[in-house]
């Protein structure tokens, strides 16, 4: 998305902001109509935040699981009324009803997708607590990171305060191609697990950024579902050894495995199945 609005947005003024949704924003000073009048110089993200920066001005978005970025290139002119509709905030970047613009949106009931609007990007709270990001981590980096650690794989690797921009479903498929069991202790593993781990986050990581630049992704929500191998493909063959993708699920989210290629053919404990069944 970042790489979209460099080549789309960078260079265009703001000439409206529409606020369908007032619970997104989580900032009220600057207020959204500062943004107008600015030329968006720069995108950029800060882990899983998107960054626009509006001639110093920057407009920071965390989407969540649900929310999305859409790129359009010509506005409607009349602002949107507020309703039940996905669309939570429109950025015109030309006069309205000619020049082009993005909407953030967010499909579902669970509303968490959150913007501000902030003079540097270290005042909003999850960039200010990041990590370092993923990509720029080298194998000794995340060694060190991980020694000590007694928390499940899984967990650690989507703690934004200890490693940035790795979300749910790519820890499963950074899991899925290192061969790791996501319950394994984050700080026991050995060298050569280290190895394929490290080389895993940067294989899943590029390949996914890579597929999405080619999409664009800002008009089409579709890499994910072409370019995930175990996440969200619960009881389908694995594409690796064509063992059945599992799943374990908990309040407000799963994680799915390979038996055969992660845990040497032990299904995991799935507490909230184990009392469904009893």
């Amino acid at each position: 998305m970042a790489h979209h609005l460099r080549e789309h947005a960078v260079g265009r003024a703001v000439a409206r902001v529409d606020v369908v949704s007032l619970s997104v924003l989580k900032t009220v000073d600057p207020p959204p109509p500062a943004l107008v009048g600015r030329q968006v110089t720069g995108a950029t993200r800060h882990g899983k935040h998107l960054d626009v920066d509006c001639d110093g001005l920057h407009l920071v978005a965390h989407l969540s699981r649900a929310g999305w970025l859409r790129w359009l290139d010509t506005t409607a002119a009349m602002p949107p009324r507020p309703g039940r509709g996905p669309l939570a905030l429109r950025v015109h970047l030309g006069p309205p009803g000619e020049g082009p613009g993005f909407d953030l949106t967010e499909a579902g009931t669970q509303k968490r997708l959150a913007v501000w609007i902030v003079h540097d990007p270290a005042e909003v709270p999850g960039v200010a607590r990041l990590g370092p990001d993923a990509l720029a981590l080298s194998r000794d980096e995340l060694a060190e990171l991980l020694a000590g650690r007694t928390e499940r794989l899984k967990t650690a690797l989507t703690d934004q305060s200890l490693v940035a921009g790795v979300g749910n479903a790519y820890s499963d498929e950074i899991l899925h191609t290192a061969r790791l069991s996501p319950y394994a202790t984050a700080g026991r593993l050995d060298d050569d697990a280290l190895d394929r781990l490290h080389g895993a986050l940067l294989e899943v990581l590029t390949g996914a950024v890579d597929r999405s630049v080619g999409q664009h992704a800002a008009r089409l929500k579709g890499e994910k579902r072409s370019g995930l191998r175990v996440h969200g493909r619960t009881g389908l063959p694995c594409p690796v050894c064509g063992d059945t993708v599992r799943e374990v699920s908990f309040a407000d989210r799963s994680l799915q495995y390979c038996p055969t290629c992660q845990t040497g053919g032990r299904p995991l404990a799935d507490r909230r199945m184990s009392r469904l069944l009893r």
